[in-house]
C-alpha cells in the first residue's frame, strides 16, 4: 500500500476545484469549528432529555434507542474521528472492519462503565476524545511515518480509542442518574441507537467522500482537510483541559 505521506507529497491531478467541491471541503471545515465552538462538549444531553431520562422508570426501548441515535448525530467528535478514520478508506470491507472496531469499542465501555458506575472526569475524557481526532488526522498526513519510521497499527488504534468515546458517553449518562428499573434493556436499546446514528452519519460521510474522491480536487485539499480536524481537536484539548483545571 501506498504511503500516506507520498500521496500527499505527489496530488493527482490540479486546477480549479468547482464550486460544490470547494463547498464540500468549507462544509468539513465548519464541522470542525462546531466541534469547538457550542458543540465543544458534545456528548452532553440536551437539558429536555436530561430530565425524561431523570424522570422515567422501567424498560422503555424506543425512547432510549432514539435518544441514542440522535446523541450520535449530534455528537460531532464521534463523527469527526469515524471521518477520520474512513478519509482512505475505498473498499466496503475495510470500512465495515474499522467501524466495528470502533463500535466495539465505545459500546464497551458505555455499557460496561454505566452497569458498573465507572465515570471517568468528563474533562479528562473529552480531551481523550480530542486526541484521537488529532490522532487519526496525522496519521492520514502519514506523520507517524515520517516521525516513527514506521505505521502503528491503525486497527488498535481505532479499537483503543472506540473505547475513549465510550467512557464519553458512559461518564455523561451516569451524571443524569437512570432509574436501575429497566437499567439493562434500556441501556442495549440506547446503544442500538448510537448505532443507527453511526450508521447514518456514516452513510451521508461515504455519499459525500464518494462524489469528492472521482475528482482531482481530493487530492489537492486532502491534507488541508485534515489539518482541519487536527487542528479542532488540538483546540478542543486546549478548552477540556482548561475547563479541568479552572473547575
Amino acid at each position: 500500500m501506498t504511503p500516506f505521506f507520498e500521496l500527499f507529497a505527489t496530488p493527482r491531478g490540479g486546477g480549479q476545484a468547482s464550486h460544490w467541491q470547494r463547498r464540500l471541503l468549507t462544509m468539513i471545515s465548519l464541522l470542525a469549528l462546531l466541534l469547538v465552538t457550542g458543540s465543544a462538549f458534545a456528548h452532553a444531553v440536551a437539558e429536555g432529555d436530561k430530565g425524561y431520562i431523570q424522570e422515567i422508570s422501567g424498560v422503555h426501548l424506543l425512547s432510549f434507542a432514539y435518544l441514542g441515535a440522535k446523541h450520535m448525530a449530534t455528537g460531532y467528535d464521534h463523527i469527526l474521528f469515524l471521518l477520520g478514520v474512513i478519509f482512505f478508506l475505498y473498499r466496503m470491507n475495510q470500512i465495515a472492519l474499522y467501524v466495528t472496531l470502533f463500535a466495539i469499542g465505545h459500546s464497551t465501555t458505555m455499557l460496561l462503565g454505566v452497569y458498573f458506575n465507572v465515570g471517568i472526569n468528563s474533562y479528562l475524557i473529552d480531551a481523550i476524545i480530542g486526541l484521537s481526532v488529532v490522532y487519526k488526522a496525522l496519521d492520514n498526513m502519514g506523520a507517524f511515518q515520517r516521525w516513527l519510521g514506521f505505521q502503528p497499527d491503525t486497527k488498535a488504534a481505532t479499537l483503543i480509542f472506540g473505547l475513549c468515546h465510550g467512557f464519553g458517553l458512559s461518564t455523561k449518562i451516569i451524571e443524569y442518574d437512570i432509574s436501575p428499573d429497566g437499567l439493562v434493556p434500556n441501556l442495549l436499546a440506547f446503544n442500538v441507537g448510537v448505532e443507527i446514528g453511526q450508521l447514518l452519519a456514516l452513510g451521508a460521510i461515504l455519499i459525500a467522500m464518494g462524489y469528492w474522491r472521482r475528482t482531482h480536487s481530493f487530492w489537492t485539499h486532502a491534507y488541508t482537510a485534515n489539518v482541519a480536524m487536527m487542528s479542532a481537536g488540538f483546540v478542543l484539548i486546549g478548552m477540556q483541559l482548561t475547563g479541568y483545571f479552572i473547575s
